[in-house]
């Protein structure tokens, strides 16, 4: 025997289920409604149902997009797409290794270049080498390209630990993380949040080239400091100043940092050496590279010392 159920609800008349059961004379008079309704499932088994299919779907997803997580990329970035330099037309890893390859020694000057990195249309998948626009996650395999990404700088990262951040006032990402730094519009770049009241503007400080090494410092990926001055530098270059014993800026000749042990010594050293008596009562002007103020001091062989601020990073100059 067929079995329908029907149910009336709001003066909507549905047909909730139909069932072929098997029964006998004897127990038709026992079958009722409720016990029909008891063959259904409930709505809090179907919607858990479903959400544990959509859970199963989300997890293949999530698995598809991790394959080759952290196994690719290069010296410089971790990441599962190679890009098409659109300048030369050629595949690199990064525009990193594009600006070393060509900018190499060995390549005729007239032929070397930068990539414009916004300018970068075409990324190819590592893992199915599939050619495509550039997006974070490939067209043909699914798999996350880049788990940090920027459409603006077309930046592909696996390795988050980085935080980076695309920083709209200088035009590029950077690493830090937004919530520790602030960008100085004067500076024209990123500082750390604790400099935010107390560092030196000066106006556009990293658009320039390192003075040691001339490396362009608003690219470059390596660790620049910024000096008291305000000027800049690659920290490795003024570690490379100090092995050598070179303490003052080389763009301004101000002191890099609290040199009053050193003028201790100055002292002990010139109060050592008195002057011949030919010298002994000739007097000079210096200048103070620290204060810029200007004195006019007894002349000494070993150095001078700016009567305003007591430093001995001085130079003479005609009265």
């Amino acid at each position: 025997m067929i079995l329908w159920t029907i149910a009336s609800i709001m003066g909507v008349v549905a047909v909730l289920h139909t069932e072929s059961l098997q029964l006998d004379c004897k127990d038709t008079k026992h079958v009722t409604e409720k016990d029909v309704y008891n063959h259904l499932p409930s709505n809090e088994e179907r919607i858990l149902g479903e959400e544990s299919s959509q859970s199963t779907d989300h997890q293949k997803i999530n698995n598809l997009r991790e394959r080759g997580y952290m196994e690719y990329g290069c010296q410089h970035y971790r990441r599962r797409c190679r890009i098409r330099a659109p300048c030369c037309n050629e595949i690199f890893s990064c525009r990193h290794c594009h600006n070393e390859a060509k900018n190499n020694i060995d390549i005729d000057q007239k032929h070397r270049h930068d990539i414009p990195r916004h300018q970068v249309k075409q990324v190819i998948c590592s893992l199915c080498e599939t050619e495509q626009e550039v997006q974070q996650n490939c067209i043909n395999c699914g798999v996350c390209m880049g788990k940090y990404f920027c459409g603006t700088c077309k930046l592909f990262d696996d390795d988050v630990s980085k935080k980076q951040y695309h920083c709209s006032g200088c035009g590029i990402c950077r690493t830090g993380g937004c919530e520790n730094v602030f960008h100085c519009y004067r500076c024209g770049c990123c500082y750390p949040t604790q400099m935010k009241n107390s560092h030196p503007c000066v106006e556009g400080a990293m658009h320039h080239d390192c003075p040691i090494c001339f490396e362009y410092l608003f690219e470059s990926v390596n660790d620049v400091l910024v000096l008291p001055c305000g000027h800049t530098i690659h920290k490795s270059c003024l570690n490379e100043m100090r092995e050598h014993f070179q303490y003052a800026c080389p763009l301004c000749s101000k002191s890099v940092c609290d040199m009053s042990m050193i003028w201790e010594k100055f002292d002990m050293e010139i109060a050592a050496t008195p002057m011949p008596e030919a010298y002994r009562n000739k007097m000079i002007w210096i200048l103070c590279n620290d204060c810029t103020k200007t004195s006019h001091v007894q002349y000494h062989l070993v150095a001078h010392k700016c009567l305003n601020c007591k430093s001995y990073n001085t130079r003479q100059i005609r009265g």
